[in-house]
C-alpha cells in the first residue's frame, strides 16, 4: 500500500527533481492541460495548481484512495477506493468542482471489485482492471459515450482472459494502443527449515496454498493457485483427486477429525461466501448452513467432529458461529461480536480469533466461557501448533512468522521473511503449518513483462 510523503516532479529527460510546494500524499496526476494536480492522501482526494500550490480538499471517501485519472476534457476525475473491511476495490468519480461524487459500477463486482482505470484519449471508453472471482486481474472497458442518435450500454466488456494477469493499463496517445504489465501467476510451496533457517520446496514445490493435513498426517488437502480448485492426496503425492472446480474458488479446506469429509468456504461470482462440505473420497459439495444469511467464511472443525465454527455477519456486524452437524442448528459464540477468523485448538479447549482491525488476537476458553487478549501483535492467519501450546501467525509488518504462547503470552520470532516474496489470492497473505509445526508459504515464481495491445472498438 502507498505511504504518504512529499510530492515531487521529475523531468522526463533528466534533471533535478522539484518539490511540489507543500503537497503531501501519494498517486498524483496532472490534468490534460497541465494546469491542475490531483493527488490522494489517505481517504481523501486533493486538488491543487500544477506546482502544488493552492491545495484544497476535493472529496472524502469511505476507504483509502488510489490511482486518480482525469477525463480527457478535464471535467471529471475517477479513482480507486479500497474498502478496509472487505478488502475490495471500487471505482468512483467526482467533478473538479467537488460535486457529483458517486461510485461508477455499484454492485457490479461485489466480491472482488474493480480498480486502476484510465480514459482512452477520445473519452469514449474507460479501461480498468477487474478479476473474475479469485482469478488474476483482466482488462475491461466501459463505453462512455455513444453517437448522436443512439444510446449505448455502459456494461463493462472484458478485453483479455486466460492465465495471464494484468496491471497498470496505460492508453497510447493516439488511442490505438493499450499498454500494461502482464504477468503469469505461479508459486512454489516452501517449508521453513529450522536447522538451515531457509525455506525449501515442499510437496514437490507445487503452486498450491491453503494446505491442511488429516489428523493422522497421511493425507493433505490443498488449493491450486491460481485456479482455486480443491485437491486431496496422500502426503507422498499418490491417490491425487480433484474435489472442486469452477465456478467455485475454494479457500481454507479443513479435514474432519475422522478424515471422511473436508469443509471449506468458496467464492462464487454473484454470490456471497458460503461454507461447503465434500466427501474426501470425492462427490458433490453441499452447503453446510444454507439458511444462515450473510457471508460464511473461515470454517474449522471441533476436535470431536460434531460441529463447525465459522465467521459471519450478524445484524451488520461480524461474529463467530457454530453449526451442530446433527441438527444443523447455528448458534452464535458468546461474546464474539466484532471478531473473525476463528481457529479451534486441537485439544478443543480454546478458539482464537481476530478483531476487525486485525491488530491483535483474542482467546476464548470453553472452560470459563470468556474471552481474553492473547497478544496485541498484528496477527493474520493464526495457526495452532499440534500440541495446542502456541499460535503461529504471519506478521507482515515485522516481515516474520511469529508465535505466541498460550499460557505465558510470550511472542517470539520463528522465521524471518526478509527477501521472501509471497504470492496467492489477496496478495499472498496466507500461511500454513506442517504436522511438525514448520511454517508453509507460497513463494512467488511468476513472471512479468510490459506488453502492447491493439485497441479495437465496435
Amino acid at each position: 500500500s502507498a505511504s504518504e510523503g512529499p510530492l515531487w516532479a521529475l523531468p522526463i529527460l533528466g534533471g533535478s527533481p522539484r518539490r511540489l510546494a507543500n503537497a503531501t500524499g501519494h498517486d498524483g496526476a496532472w490534468s490534460p492541460d497541465g494546469k491542475k494536480l490531483v493527488y490522494a492522501n489517505g481517504n481523501e482526494l486533493y486538488l491543487a495548481d500544477s506546482d502544488g500550490t493552492n491545495s484544497r480538499k476535493l472529496a472524502s471517501l469511505p476507504g483509502r484512495t488510489f490511482v486518480p485519472a482525469w477525463s480527457p476534457d478535464g471535467k471529471e476525475i475517477r479513482f480507486t477506493v479500497v474498502d478496509p473491511k472487505a478488502n475490495t476495490r471500487s471505482i468512483w468519480q467526482v467533478s473538479v468542482d467537488g460535486t457529483n461524487l458517486h461510485q461508477i459500477l455499484p454492485g457490479w463486482h461485489p466480491k472482488s471489485g474493480e480498480c486502476c482505470g484510465q480514459w482512452m484519449p477520445d473519452g469514449k471508453y474507460f479501461v480498468f482492471l477487474a478479476p473474475p472471482i479469485g482469478r488474476g486481474r483482466q482488462l475491461w472497458a466501459r463505453r462512455e459515450a455513444g453517437g448522436f442518435l443512439h444510446k449505448v450500454s455502459h456494461a463493462p466488456v472484458q478485453l483479455t482472459s486466460g492465465p495471464v494477469t494484468y496491471s497498470d493499463p496505460v492508453p497510447g496517445k493516439e488511442g490505438k494502443k493499450l499498454y500494461a504489465k502482464a504477468g503469469f501467476r505461479r508459486g512454489e510451496l516452501e517449508r521453513y527449515d529450522v536447522e538451515t533457517r531457509t525455506f525449501v520446496p515442499y510437496l514437490g514445490g507445487m503452486s498450491v496454498s491453503y494446505i491442511n493435513f488429516s489428523k493422522d498426517g497421511k493425507w493433505v488437502a490443498y488449493v491450486s493457485f491460481p485456479t482455486g480448485n480443491l485437491w486431496r492426496s496422500k502426503v507422498d503425492g499418490r491417490d491425487k483427486l480433484q474435489l472442486t472446480s469452477s465456478p467455485l474458488y475454494t479457500l481454507q479446506p479443513r479435514w474432519s477429525p475422522d478424515g471422511s469429509q473436508i469443509v471449506f468456504y468458496a467464492l462464487r461470482q454473484g454470490h456471497r461466501e458460503r461454507i461447503y462440505v465434500v466427501p474426501s473420497a470425492g462427490g458433490s459439495a453441499e452447503e453446510l448452513a444454507p439458511n444462515h444469511p450473510g457471508p460464511q467464511v473461515d470454517p474449522g472443525w471441533s476436535p470431536d467432529g460434531e460441529s463447525v465454527v465459522f465467521g459471519g455477519d450478524g445484524e451488520g456486524k461480524s461474529a463467530l458461529y457454530t453449526v451442530d452437524l446433527k441438527t444443523r442448528r447455528v448458534s452464535v459464540l458468546p461474546g464474539s461480536q466484532g471478531l473473525f477468523s476463528p481457529r479451534w485448538s486441537p485439544d478443543g479447549r480454546y478458539i482464537v480469533a481476530q478483531p476487525q482491525d486485525g491488530r491483535s488476537l483474542m482467546l476464548f476458553d470453553f472452560r470459563t466461557q470468556k474471552w481474553s487478549l492473547l497478544t496485541k501483535e498484528f496477527a493474520p492467519w493464526p495457526c495452532w501448533s499440534h500440541d495446542s501450546r502456541y499460535v503461529y501467525f504471519l506478521n507482515s509488518y515485522q516481515g516474520a512468522v511469529e508465535r505466541v504462547g498460550i499460557h505465558d503470552h510470550k511472542v517470539e520470532q520463528v522465521a524471518s521473511l526478509k527477501g521472501f516474496h509471497m504470492t496467492g489470492l489477496w496478495g499472498g497473505l496466507w500461511m500454513g503449518l506442517t504436522p511438525g509445526d514448520a511454517p508453509l508459504l507460497l513463494k512467488d515464481t511468476g513472471t512479468q513483462d510490459i506488453v502492447s495491445m491493439d485497441f479495437h472498438v465496435p
